[in-house]
């Protein structure tokens, strides 16, 4: 078995681990450093419940390889929020109803925190569009998309920026 010495940071916390060369990065998030909120719904990259962002793009964590994450930032569905403050995209998700059982919400938080960085004023179908790769089997995707727009309203942008460049140390 290889090994290597990965230092990533994740959620604004630096993390140095020797790890299995093979490693996914979404097990090493989980079993390595405990933050279970990044789940694995499919292992065949088709769910996108494992999203993350890695430097600040939406990746499937069961995609990459821990060791491919090596001297990135990383931000999991536990990074968004402020201490016991929900993230607007969480409190959206909860007051518009974009959540069922809940499986597939990390990873569509995380797609969504991505496209309205990227776009805040994105419609309905660019939501859609972007959301395509992440799957939900309870909402049908109306009350997700809803979810988005209410909270394209709520962020600042320049805020979410930060929060990223935070996590990058710069």
């Amino acid at each position: 078995m290889s090994t290597n010495k990965i230092r990533v940071t994740v959620n604004n916390k630096v993390y140095e681990k020797e790890i299995d060369s093979r490693t996914l990065l979404v097990d090493f998030i989980r079993e390595k450093l405990g933050l279970t909120g990044t789940h694995v719904g499919c292992d065949t990259t088709n769910c996108g419940a494992c999203t993350v962002l890695l430097d600040g793009k939406p990746v499937k964590s069961c995609t990459v390889l821990a060791v491919q994450a090596n001297g990135k930032t990383i931000t999991t569905i536990e990074g968004l929020s402020h201490g016991k403050e929900l993230h607007p995209l969480q409190k959206a998700f909860i007051d518009k109803n974009g959540l069922q059982c809940g499986y597939c919400t990390a990873g569509m938080i995380m797609m969504a925190h991505w496209i309205i960085r990227k776009n805040p004023e994105a419609t309905r179908d660019e939501i859609r569009e972007a959301i395509s790769g992440n799957i939900c089997r309870c909402t049908g995707y109306d009350s997700i998309v809803d979810s988005i727009q209410e909270a394209s309203r709520e962020m600042i942008p320049e805020e979410e920026e930060d929060l990223v460049t935070r996590q990058r140390g710069r």
